[in-house]
């Protein structure tokens, strides 16, 4: 395992620009770089920057990554990371998420160094080494520095790693040579780091938490994504228990005013990408909408055919991603009575039939975004859910041989979405069963392929279920991961590579 340090400089840089109070201000610089840290408000300047990066690549792009080449989804598209036609000479958006993760890395990487070695923390004028507030922005900065390292790994698989801060050029370009490192071994780093800051941190919701900032339940929530991810079941379920005693029973969460994306913030979140929007005024928005309306509009506010008011006359549709037919017609049908099919699809709108949905829907209003102009799309992006948590631990106790347990944690969602209870037969069974529930319950919210890749079906499933013949044509086995992109392989020295690409010449 390898720690090194990052460029001083630029992350300070980053973090005056951000804000003291809120997510969205900039009240610029508050100290010098000799004296920073001293101040609760200073601190939560630099914790602020460290959340830009991820708004920054969740985007339209993103969401075709991660779910559009996978076995539920497809979208036609003129960018091609939806088809994968990506190399190492050619990354798409593989190169604007790894670009900014490692600026959340840098910035994540000064924010608690400084924060740990402040010889003193001020806190209202009183000065207290160990205070309340102190430990919240350390969990914070933590919580993020894993959700970028959580990150990297997903989608490129070996990443280099380091944890200290830089203090001069000859460390930073040391870092820019430093190879792949296991993301197991990366993986396990940051769960060990969040199990030593979690438990010191408030014990809440993050809805519950001043302007929805990441915390405890966050912490729990990456140590079992990434102890999944190492086959770790035990260390993952132990985590997701914690995260059970913040958020009791499913059923206290209602499924369509917790799964809307325009609905922000909400009592089952654990992590939202935050944005804002309004007309001549601030703007946090990003495009993910763009691609989830009905299309093509015309005259107006109609969408292929039918007026949807909701979605306004001033929106810019793209080509839209769409539900396949193993997801539309298989797991989660027009007729079904899974409540759940009328957010993640749209057959009609106010009991009329769009005009081009004769085999597949389109997605649903759980994407749209209500008055959307052009492609400002002001609504939040659900990355982690309560109810994603509690299918991680039907998993679990799957993969723990615990059966019985891992009924009862899948029936949770399955009944929050009017299905019946599933009946057990078999343990391969129930693993096929969990997998397609997180496919209903989980559809767009950026995590398919990574399931997919998880558990070494990915490129079998775009094979046997995809329909999107251009995607199906493309992929190949090394597809599993984003290649690193050309310019960090010269970057350092050929140190970096990309060996999984190169057996299928490119």
């Amino acid at each position: 395992m390898k720690y090194i340090k990052h460029t001083l400089f630029s992350i300070l840089a980053g973090a005056l620009c951000a804000a003291s109070c809120s997510l969205d201000e900039d009240l610029s610089a508050l100290s010098t770089p000799d004296n920073f840290f001293r101040k609760t408000a200073e601190c939560q300047s630099v914790v602020n920057g460290c959340y830009i990066p991820m708004k920054n690549f969740y985007t339209y792009a993103y969401m075709l990554a991660t779910e559009c080449v996978s076995d539920i989804a497809y979208c036609p598209s003129g960018t091609l990371d939806a088809r994968l036609d990506v190399s190492p000479a050619t990354p798409r958006h593989g190169q604007t998420v790894w670009t900014q993760c490692y600026i959340g890395v840098q910035r994540c990487n000064f924010a608690i160094q400084g924060i740990e070695n402040a010889t003193a923390f001020m806190d209202n004028g009183v000065i207290d080494e160990d205070n309340e507030s102190r430990i919240q922005l350390l969990c914070e900065a933590k919580v993020l520095r894993a959700f970028y390292y959580y990150t990297l790994t997903s989608f490129f698989g070996d990443v280099p790693f380091y944890f200290d801060d830089v203090k001069d050029l000859e460390t930073q370009d040391w870092l820019a040579q430093l190879p792949r490192m296991s993301a197991v071994e990366t993986r396990n780093a940051c769960i060990k780091d969040l199990q030593e800051i979690a438990p010191r941190a408030s014990q809440t919701r993050t809805s519950d938490n001043e302007e929805n900032r990441l915390g405890a339940a966050t912490a729990y929530m990456l140590i079992a994504k990434m102890a999944m991810w190492n086959k770790d079941w035990k260390t993952a379920l132990d985590a997701l228990k914690e995260l059970e005693s913040i958020y009791g029973p499913l059923s206290d969460y209602d499924y369509a005013e917790n799964v809307m994306f325009r609905n922000k913030n909400m009592p089952e979140s654990i992590l939202e990408i935050q944005h804002t929007y309004t007309q001549g005024g601030v703007v946090y928005t990003s495009n993910v909408a763009a691609i989830c309306m009905p299309t093509p509009r015309t005259n107006g506010n109609f969408y292929d055919g039918i007026e949807v008011a909701e979605l306004g006359d001033q929106a810019t549709a793209w080509a839209a991603m769409r539900p396949n037919m193993y997801f539309c017609q298989g797991l989660q049908t027009k007729l079904g009575k899974d409540v759940r099919k009328n957010y993640n699809m749209a057959w009609s709108y106010n009991g009329h039939e769009f005009k081009n949905v004769s085999g597949r829907p389109w997605c649903g209003p759980k994407f749209w975004c209500p008055n959307m102009y052009g492609t400002y799309d002001g609504n939040n992006y659900k990355v982690f859910r309560y109810a994603d948590a509690v299918l991680m631990m039907a998993e679990c106790y799957n993969e723990l041989g615990e059966d019985e347990k891992s009924v009862e944690y899948l029936n949770q969602t399955r009944t929050r979405a009017g299905l019946a209870p599933y009946v057990y037969r078999t343990p391969a069974r129930l693993q096929d069963e969990i997998r397609n529930e997180r496919a209903r319950e989980l559809f767009g919210e950026f995590q398919r392929k990574f399931d997919l890749v998880r558990w070494g079906i990915f490129y079998q499933s775009i094979l046997d279920y995809s329909d999107y013949d251009a995607l199906k044509n493309n992929v190949k086995p090394c597809h599993e991961y984003y290649p690193i992109p050309d310019l960090e392989v010269v970057k350092s020295k050929y140190n970096l590579d990309n060996k999984a690409y190169a057996k299928y010449g490119l």
